[in-house]
């Protein structure tokens, strides 16, 4: 596989920020290329982080990806400085505009104009990297600037932003370093990509120039119908219980009445009806789930498509330890 391998893991799975460090040491010793971690309303992510950092050698640490509603501009481009030199320069920085649910019931912002608020600060944290301080002028920020405290690395972090929606992408393409999607099927990235490439094109950049690496979700398991039903259960929640996005994402990728059928069974909150409007088709489309012979194939062929630079596997809800281990044996091999 010429992609690179990239494993997405859920703080929620461990006890411990000490037990995610050991995730990663088992990932680099796979040979995945880069592990990457979320954050909701659960750990903030730079202890995780930084202890996978400090336990690893050439594993690259990623965040997927941090809310610009929930840090300041400048304390995000601290984080970012902060986890390049606790990895000695192998983390990039993932932001994303969030969701409402999270910035107004979490971080109690209004979710008002989040695209703007991402692009500016993109633009801050690059101030930040470029000459030490976050002074900007904008429709959202308006800072005075102090300067950093400390030297700015000649290489600072890259910054992928996670979007979804083409005007979103565009704005990825444009002012990212790298592009981060998920629960797009095969044709729907490659339609998106082509959002990405046109954001690219006003930056003066082309493709080649970003790290293109999209989420899926998987689970491979010789026992082929346990490991389908869990992930259908993961991927019909997602699109219809975390917000309007993915689930209008997917419609618009040629399933609004399946779309339609999950969040009316949500709206029931019947998960077990939920998951039965997911069909077979579209559960094969979004996410890697059967035998390990099965999922191997699905992310080798999801890593073909031309643009793609890396593939971010997350396992599904539900999985056991032993589950999570082949999951990430069976994909291993393409590394």
């Amino acid at each position: 596989m010429n992609a690179e391998l990239d494993l997405l893991v859920s703080l929620n799975d461990y006890d411990r920020p000490q037990d995610v460090a050991d995730r990663a040491v088992q990932a680099e010793e796979m040979g995945f290329d880069r592990i990457t971690v979320g954050e909701t309303t659960g750990w903030n992510i730079v202890p995780p982080l930084t202890l996978a950092a400090d336990c690893t050698d050439e594993l690259g640490i990623s965040n997927d990806v941090i809310s610009p509603f929930g840090r300041s501009p400048a304390m995000l481009a601290q984080t970012a400085l902060t986890l390049h030199d606790a990895s000695d320069g192998r983390f990039r920085l993932g932001l994303g505009p969030s969701s409402p649910a999270i910035t107004e019931r979490w971080h109690g912002k209004a979710f008002e104009r989040p695209l703007r608020r991402t692009r500016e600060a993109v633009e801050i944290i690059r101030a930040v990297y470029e000459n030490g301080s976050p002074a900007y002028e904008g429709d959202i920020f308006d800072i005075a600037g102090l300067n950093y405290e400390r030297d700015v690395p000649e290489n600072p972090p890259p910054i992928d932003i996670a979007t979804l929606g083409p005007k979103a992408t565009e704005m990825a393409g444009r002012f990212g370093d790298g592009w981060a999607p998920q629960m797009f099927t095969r044709d729907g990235l490659e339609e998106r990509l082509e959002d990405l490439a046109r954001g690219a094109d006003l930056a003066d950049k082309t493709l080649e120039d970003l790290r293109v690496a999209p989420i899926v979700r998987g689970i491979a398991s010789e026992d082929r119908e346990a490991a389908r039903e869990k992930a259908r259960s993961t991927i019909a929640f997602m699109l219809g219980a975390y917000g309007p996005y993915y689930g209008d994402s997917v419609a618009e990728q040629g399933y609004p009445e399946v779309v339609a059928e999950i969040r009316d069974a949500w709206s029931e909150r019947d998960t077990d009806a939920m998951a039965a409007a997911l069909p077979d088709e579209v559960l094969d489309e979004l996410a890697p789930a059967g035998t390990p012979d099965e999922v191997r194939e699905w992310v080798a062929n999801y890593a073909a498509l031309e643009g793609v630079d890396a593939v971010r596997v997350g396992f599904v809800d539900g999985m056991s330890e032993d589950e999570k281990t082949a999951t990430m044996h069976a994909v291993s091999e393409l590394a």
